[in-house]
This record gives structure tokens, C-alpha cells and sequence, in this order.
């Protein structure tokens, strides 16, 4: 173990380490800088030639945020429609799966194997295979979930509940593996003072498991943030509840030959996930790192 500390701590690996980072940051370094460039020099030179010649320009944001009279904007609107599935989508499958993880680590029960066995085989299953059965589940109205044919913000309910029982199985899975780890001398410790489940989720385990938490948010919220397919599939595809990857689709196909544009709405859309993951990197670390080493 030492052996293998030693080699990554080394010059060369951090050589390496550094031309990677610098070879995956590039396309997003030639996205930012291609969305300030006017129209003429995106579709006539490189992205790299603005640092012999810079020419910048907030043209492409404003038309691409608004309207522009010519129908290739209004990002703004699906913008808040990211928002407003992508907070509760990571919220949702987040309290669910803890709530679930602690009682499959720390609750005796009869069939607990067998159930997190089927937990862990669910994510196995593709997410396009389980459209279609989701699909007629909303069609039939089934429990609390709104009808298929509704319109306007009760869309969102369908793309909620898809983004929730699709991220279940892996949240669930990997919440049960970092609280099976905890100390078990200090939740017998809590029972033996006669600390209730309740007193023991929300004053032990939660503070601990926090890291892991923060983990799994980022991951979802990366995940949802970025979802077409979920979202072209039950969000109705119009400006008042489709997001903005739905919105991007369109331009592509719309607008494919307007890079400038095209540039800028990609960098507003990926900026957001890259803020949440830059913000809460160190807590990202330690929930990867969390369980890894005993003792």
C-alpha cells in the first residue's frame, strides 16, 4: 500500500495527472471562449485564434436567452424549468433512499437479503426499457400519479416520479454500503441509552453519512441536470415544463448551422453542474473516500 502511495506521489504522476486534466478541460475551454466570439469568427476560424486576435461580444447569450425575434431563444423559461425538475429530483430518491439504506443496515427483518439483493439487481435494468411500462402506468392513472393527457406544470409530476424510482436502485444500493460501515459500538451505544430509530437517523447517522450524501446529490443532480431522454419522453416537450436539454435538441436541429449560439446555450446549461460540483467538491471526495479504509 505504501509502495502504491509512493508511485502516485510522484513527479511523473503528477505530470500526468496534470496533461489529463489540461487534455479534459480544453473542449470546455473552447466552448466558453467560442461562446463570446461574434458569429463570423466561429464559422470561419478556430476557437483558438481570440488569443491572437480577440474579438468578444454578449450578443450570442442575449439571443439565445431571449427570444431574438426569431424563435432560437427563451432559454430563460427552460432554464427554470431545469430548476424546478431537477431540485425535487434529487430531493425525492435522496430522503427516500436514506430512510431505506438505514433500515436495510441497521433493521432486522425478515427477507432484508433478499431485498437488497433485488435492490442491487435493479440496476441492472435499462432505463429505455422501463419507459414504455412507466408510460402505461401513467396512461391507467394509477395511484396518486396525475393522468397522462394533463397539461402545464402537472407534467412535472411524471418527470419527478421517473427520475426518483429510476435513481432508487443505486442510491439505495450505495447509501446501505457506507451506513453498514458505521461503528456498531455507537448505535448499540445510542440503543442502549434508549435512543429511538428516530433520534438515531437524525442525530447520529445523518451528521456521519452527510458526505455520502452530498455525493449521491451531486451525482443526481449532474444526472438529471443533463437527461434528454426522461425529459423529451414525459415533460411534454413544451416552454412551460420542458428543460433547458430539450430546448438545446430543438436548436440543434433548428439552428444546427448557428454554432454561436449553439456554443453559448451549452455553456449555460453545463455551467450550473459544474458550479454545484466545484462548490461541494471537497464533501464529493470525502463521500468517494468514505468506508475505504478501516482503522
Amino acid at each position: 500500500m505504501n509502495g502504491v502511495r509512493e508511485r502516485l506521489a510522484s513527479r511523473t504522476s503528477s505530470v500526468v495527472a496534470v496533461v489529463i486534466g489540461v487534455l479534459w478541460t480544453t473542449p470546455t475551454l473552447g466552448l466558453l471562449l467560442s461562446s463570446f466570439r461574434p458569429e463570423e469568427d466561429v464559422k470561419t476560424t478556430g476557437w483558438w485564434t481570440v488569443f491572437g486576435s480577440p474579438r468578444l461580444t454578449l450578443d450570442n447569450y442575449g439571443q439565445v436567452l431571449s427570444d431574438g425575434g426569431n424563435g432560437s431563444g427563451r432559454l430563460a423559461e427552460h432554464f427554470v424549468n431545469s430548476v424546478v425538475i431537477t431540485l425535487p429530483s434529487v430531493l425525492f430518491p435522496l430522503v427516500l433512499a436514506f430512510f431505506a439504506a438505514y433500515a436495510l443496515a441497521w433493521i432486522d427483518f425478515r427477507g432484508r437479503d433478499a431485498l437488497l439483493v433485488g435492490v442491487f439487481a435493479l440496476q441492472v435494468v435499462p432505463l429505455q426499457m422501463a419507459l414504455v411500462p412507466l408510460l402505461k402506468l401513467f396512461s391507467q392513472g394509477w395511484l396518486f400519479l396525475p393522468a397522462w393527457h394533463v397539461t402545464g406544470a402537472a407534467r412535472f409530476g411524471h418527470v419527478w416520479f421517473a427520475h426518483t424510482v429510476f435513481a432508487l436502485p443505486f442510491a439505495v444500493f450505495l447509501l446501505h454500503n457506507f451506513l453498514a460501515g458505521l461503528p456498531r459500538d455507537l448505535i448499540e451505544a445510542a440503543r442502549v441509552d434508549g435512543a429511538s430509530h428516530g433520534t438515531l437517523l437524525l442525530r447520529i447517522v445523518l451528521p456521519l453519512a452527510r458526505p455520502a450524501l452530498v455525493s449521491l446529490a451531486i451525482i443526481q443532480f449532474v444526472w438529471v441536470w443533463n437527461d434528454l431522454l426522461v425529459a423529451l419522453t414525459l415533460s411534454g416537450g413544451t416552454a412551460e415544463t420542458a428543460p433547458m436539454t430539450v430546448r438545446l435538441a430543438s436548436l440543434a436541429g433548428s439552428h444546427g448551422n448557428e454554432w454561436q449560439r449553439l456554443t453559448a446555450g451549452a455553456f449555460v446549461a453545463a455551467a450550473v453542474p459544474l458550479l454545484v460540483f466545484l462548490s461541494l467538491r471537497r464533501h464529493f471526495a470525502r463521500g468517494l473516500l468514505a468506508g475505504s479504509v478501516k482503522g
